[in-house]
């Protein structure tokens, strides 16, 4: 790593922090029902919302009830926007005349946008109206952020409140979460990427003229406009000639924002934040990156203040950042070093190679920050990308899919990272009350049977899944048929689409041919059952905590805030979180990576 590389991420990481305390505050009083002085001017809009839809805002609800609004509030999501992607050719801001989305990728991507994935099968410049861009998947970008930030919310109220029935109103939460941080925050960011850049537009897409001729592989669509594949799902192409070129237009810095903001991550075009009309410059790069993680990481302080014990966000926002800065680590360290086996070829490629691995990397923002970008993108549940990782180390490329296995509770998506590290830190308590021969408490609250049964759950559904639809991918043949690369890489690309889409992050290896019937229906599936069938065990132990009785700490309680709860809040996450895809990582990185090096 060199001093600049350092200086980098140290600038990155210490901006980061600094901003975790106001942004935390400022959500705490929000998740409190207070209004910050500054943002007081949106009461009567608030309350205009709550009246518009019959919601009392002073009626809270029980953990079923909460749970029950948020499956109809999902259920609504995935038909309005599975209706504009089938109707989008006759609804206007449709100036390229785009047709129907054929029903399985509909089908895909309106799960995909509801459960906060973002997992994109098409090219969004070539399919997509702009109707359908804003009003079906920016604002889905909204709602899915604000449905984990407010199961964030719930967990979090229910280890603040004893021998309480709610955890708060499912709609309320949306609302605040939405009106208060979502909204301002994305105004803000998508300002400052406009000012880099970044198009905002309804422009119908330009063409101009190109200095040489340019001979392609042109892909055949059908009478729909949609992609025509072979037997093996892939492209359909013919030769073709060109002087001009087609410039997209677009709404983009706009939906760029909540993309990152609410660790969504589904760009506007196909390349993501790789492409210099969603991330035009490195100050643009480093803003992405960091509205990743500002939410996240604010919400740890959140949790803090809302229990009444500030030393709790720290413990957990600490385990969160020495996670990240160990598999940044490895990450640099494997893409700065570059493949091995170039230096057996000839001293040229020997030289290009020497300042490590630049394939599938924009030359702009360089290793360093791809990594960086790579690592930040999948310890968050986000799927923005400003490189390819199918093109990265094997080592390097097992970091994103090693941390999206995890549960990205490394800073982790908008909530779901935080409720995902809190049931880490249950079950660390609970280890811990085994070996001690005590009943396990955190915060106060005694952990029961059905709390660990809970918190189990929410560790066990991720790989059951996983693992579950990867060997029904590659025993059939329509899952083997989208494999671009034989062997370990191959069953890389499928692992990592699958633990993309369970653990809701959205990239992808990029080399698996992924908008077919079969990847589109089993993906969307999967997304669906790793999204939803993990917040109903999350508000159940909500509930369950809440109606506790609060336990004074005594002379034989286990401090939770102590560097030794920390390691052992670290060590569970990488044990038991990882354990579980130890075979199969094995069988894909490990094994490529010993095939390189052992072959050199």
């Amino acid at each position: 790593m060199t001093a600049n590389g350092l200086l980098q991420i140290g600038f990155y990481l210490v901006t980061l922090l600094l901003l975790v305390k106001p942004m935390g505050w400022y959500m705490a009083k929000i998740y409190d029902g207070e209004t910050p002085r500054l943002m007081r001017w949106l009461r009567p809009v608030e309350n205009l919302l709550y009246r518009a839809c019959g919601v009392n805002r002073s009626e809270e609800m029980s953990w079923g009830r909460y749970a029950i609004a948020m499956l109809w509030f999902a259920l609504l999501g995935v038909i309005a926007v599975y209706a504009l992607q089938r109707l989008q050719g006759m609804l206007p801001l449709n100036p390229q005349q785009f047709g129907a989305v054929s029903p399985d990728s509909s089908f895909n991507t309106a799960i995909s946008f509801m459960t906060n994935t973002n997992w994109q099968g098409y090219s969004g410049e070539s399919t997509m109206s702009y109707l359908t861009q804003m009003l079906g998947l920016a604002v889905q970008n909204f709602f899915s952020a604000a449905a984990g930030m407010a199961i964030a919310a719930a967990l979090i109220r229910g280890f603040a409140r004893h021998t309480a029935q709610t955890i708060g109103n499912f709609w309320v939460d949306m609302t605040r979460s939405t009106l208060y941080i979502l909204l301002p925050l994305s105004i803000i960011l998508a300002l400052l990427f406009v000012s880099q850049g970044a198009i905002q537009n309804f422009s119908p897409y330009r063409t101009v003229g190109t200095v040489e001729t340019l001979s392609y592989d042109n892909p055949k669509v059908d009478s729909q406009g949609n992609p025509v594949k072979d037997a093996q799902g892939n492209p359909v192409t013919e030769k073709a000639t060109t002087k001009e070129q087609t410039l997209p237009m677009g709404p983009v810095a706009s939906q760029e924002a909540i993309k990152q903001l609410g660790t969504n991550g589904g760009g506007f075009f196909n390349a993501n934040s790789a492409h210099p009309y969603e991330n035009p410059t490195p100050f643009s790069n480093y803003l992405e990156m960091l509205a990743i993680f500002l939410i996240p990481g604010g919400l740890c302080y959140t949790f803090g203040m809302m229990v009444g014990d500030m030393r709790q966000g720290w413990a957990v926002l600490a385990a969160m950042t020495v996670i990240f800065i160990g598999f940044l680590s490895v990450a640099e360290h494997y893409e700065l070093k570059g493949n091995p086996a170039y230096s057996s070829v000839d001293q040229t490629h020997s030289a290009m190679q020497a300042g490590g691995n630049m394939e599938g990397k924009e030359t702009r923002f360089g290793i360093v920050n791809s990594a960086l970008f790579a690592t930040i993108t999948t310890a968050a549940s986000c799927g923005a990308v400003n490189s390819m990782h199918d093109s990265f180390m094997p080592l390097g490329g097992l970091v994103p899919m090693a941390q999206i296995q995890l549960g990205e509770v490394i800073f982790g998506g908008v909530g779901s990272g935080l409720y995902g590290m809190l049931i880490y830190a249950v079950i660390a308590v609970f280890i811990a009350g085994l070996m001690i021969g005590r009943t396990p408490e955190y915060i106060g609250k005694k952990i029961e049977s059905f709390d660990i049964k809970m918190a189990s759950l929410t560790i066990l559904i991720p790989p059951i899944i996983i693992l579950a639809f990867t060997a029904l991918a590659v025993l059939v043949d329509a899952g083997k048929a989208g494999v671009a690369n034989p062997g370990a890489h191959g069953f890389s690309e499928i692992l990592y689409a699958f633990s993309s889409a369970v653990g809701n992050n959205g990239s992808a290896f990029a080399g698996l041919s992924a908008n077919t019937p079969f990847y589109n229906i089993s993906l969307g599936l999967a997304m669906f059952l790793g999204r939803i069938w993990l917040m109903i065990p999350v508000l159940a132990l909500a509930g369950s905590l809440a109606a506790k009785k609060r336990i004074p700490s005594g002379s034989g309680t286990m401090a939770t805030h102590t560097p030794l709860f920390v390691g052992l809040l670290i060590g569970t996450v990488m044990l038991v979180g990882a354990l579980n895809f130890v075979p199969a990582l094995a069988l894909g990185p490990v094994v490529e990576q010993l095939t390189m090096t052992g072959a050199h």
